[in-house]
């Protein structure tokens, strides 16, 4: 069988994106079980490459056709940049558009069957919303928007630990009032189909608590008694292996010790703390309800360290071996 051929966006010119990709690219290893290429700027990795001191091939590719069997940095450049305007460690219009640009272009990559999987470097919302793309605040919104997927949703995973997320990208007061059981319900059914396509037969997912103590028989708040806990009913009448709604200060733990394969978080930072506490090095962000796998890092552009060769690029080294595993359905 021959190798998947994996798309990696660079994300901002302006963050460390050119520079965790020339340090994963100059690992061997992400050669051995996939054809990775990146789509970005010839300029930016050059000058990551002198800023790290790594010594490797570029060569622009025009087309996939032209990918070559070999290690090296090959690159395809969907729209030029101008690096003489480029500001390292700034939020920049023009370096959003070309962050949008490069993922848009892995995008229809992947819509066409020329790529198996995209995985993406950070980009910077402030930049994308300067550049004009109001609706699309993250990489999930430009997925719902080019895919026409109706239902999207992220994961995160680490080593040990795996949790889906009901939102994402809204106020914690938005957040709160999108607890629904039907929204549950569908997010539940997502995690579930997802985790089996990518290689887990019987999944056990358990699903957070919202209030302080899962709500303290209502006297704390009344959304696991209206909500949560007939979500968790109707996912189990339709087969799910799903439990809960079990406090969010033990819930994590808990499936990090092994009891779950998943855990469900209610909103933005219940999931991504747990996460990054446990090993946010490893950390990688997966899309769910796209028609094609795509991972990403679980940081930021990190402005404030971009350019100085601080940047550590273990978590792109784990979002290409994650693509794989999934591509495989041998995740675990």
């Amino acid at each position: 069988m021959s190798k998947p051929c994996l798309a990696v966006t660079m994300g901002d010119p302006a963050g460390i994106g050119a520079e965790i990709v020339v340090k994963t690219f100059d690992d061997s290893s992400i050669f051995d079980r996939a054809r990775p290429f990146v789509i970005g700027s010839v300029a930016c990795l050059e000058l990551a490459l002198e800023q790290t001191g790594i010594q490797a091939p570029v060569n622009r590719i025009r087309s996939v056709d032209d990918l070559i069997n070999s290690s090296g940095i090959q690159v395809l450049e969907p729209v030029d940049f101008d690096i003489s305007k480029l500001s390292i460690g700034k939020v920049s219009a023009t370096c959003g558009d070309a962050a949008v640009k490069y993922f848009e272009a892995a995008v229809r990559l992947c819509q066409d069957n020329a790529v198996q999987g995209v995985v993406t470097c950070p980009i910077n919302k402030e930049a994308v919303h300067a550049a004009g793309y109001h609706g699309d605040i993250g990489h999930q919104e430009i997925l719902a928007r080019m895919t026409g997927s109706r239902l999207t949703a992220t994961m995160l995973m680490t080593t040990g630990l795996r949790v889906a997320h009901l939102s994402t990208h809204k106020s914690l007061a938005e957040a709160v009032a999108y607890v629904k059981l039907p929204v549950l319900l569908e997010k539940l059914q997502l995690t579930m189909d997802s985790l089996k396509q990518w290689g887990i037969s019987n999944p056990r997912v358990a699903v957070a608590a919202l209030n302080p103590h899962g709500g303290e028989g209502g006297m704390l708040g009344r959304e696991e008694i209206e909500e949560i806990s007939p979500a968790v009913q109707c996912a189990r009448n339709r087969g799910m292996d799903v439990v809960g709604p079990y406090p969010a200060d033990s819930v994590f733990y808990r499936a990090a010790a092994g009891e779950f394969d998943a855990v469900l978080a209610l909103y933005h930072d219940q999931g991504h703390i747990a996460i990054k506490m446990h090993n946010f090095a490893e950390s990688v962000t997966v899309t769910m309800g796209i028609p094609f796998i795509r991972t990403s890092v679980d940081h930021g552009t990190a402005f404030d360290i971009a350019g100085k060769n601080k940047a550590d690029a273990s978590g792109l080294l784990r979002a290409l071996e994650t693509a794989i595993d999934m591509m495989n359905g041998d995740l675990h």
